[in-house]
């Protein structure tokens, strides 16, 4: 259960803050929803409470987090696959997990076939929304900036 102020990660929208709990009716239905503001893109998200496990709400990371997502961040590239609907599937399959190690595996992973090949435009979509969803958790985490935020990343990713 979180509270308001709290920080939360929604995974494939990223972090924010519960900024309301309010009760809404829906499709007929009275739930009570976590208002969720997301400070990339000022985005708001209606959260069902009742289905917050479910959809994978988390609290987000620690400096200890922090510090191993840099750490995933400049490890070589992992194994990929070379068909590029496998490798597709995969990726998106991490960024889903709301796990943010993953997701920073997707990114340096994507950063680096990026340099080395170049991506496609679907790849290169997935880059970037991977991109959104890490920064905006470590801004939230670190309280900092997008823009150093963003910084970080190219200094990690080289």
């Amino acid at each position: 259960m979180f509270s308001i102020g709290d920080k939360v990660v929604y995974p494939m929208h990223g972090a924010g803050v519960i900024e309301a709990i309010e009760e809404k009716e829906v499709l007929g239905e009275r739930q009570k929803y976590y208002i969720m503001k997301l400070p990339i893109g000022e985005m708001k998200v209606m959260v069902p409470m009742d289905n917050a496990d479910e959809v994978g709400l988390r609290s987000i990371i620690d400096d200890d987090g922090v510090n191993k997502v840099i750490e995933v961040l400049k490890e070589d590239k992992s194994k990929m696959s070379t068909n590029w609907n496998r490798r597709f599937r995969a990726n998106m399959e991490k960024i889903r997990s709301g796990d943010i190690f993953e997701v920073a595996e997707v990114v340096r992973n994507l950063a680096i076939r990026d340099a080395e090949k170049g991506l496609s435009t679907g790849e290169r979509k997935m880059l970037d929304n991977a991109r959104q969803i890490l920064i905006s958790e470590l801004v939230l985490a670190q309280d900092s900036t997008e823009e150093k935020i963003e910084e970080l990343l190219s200094e990690c990713l080289g």
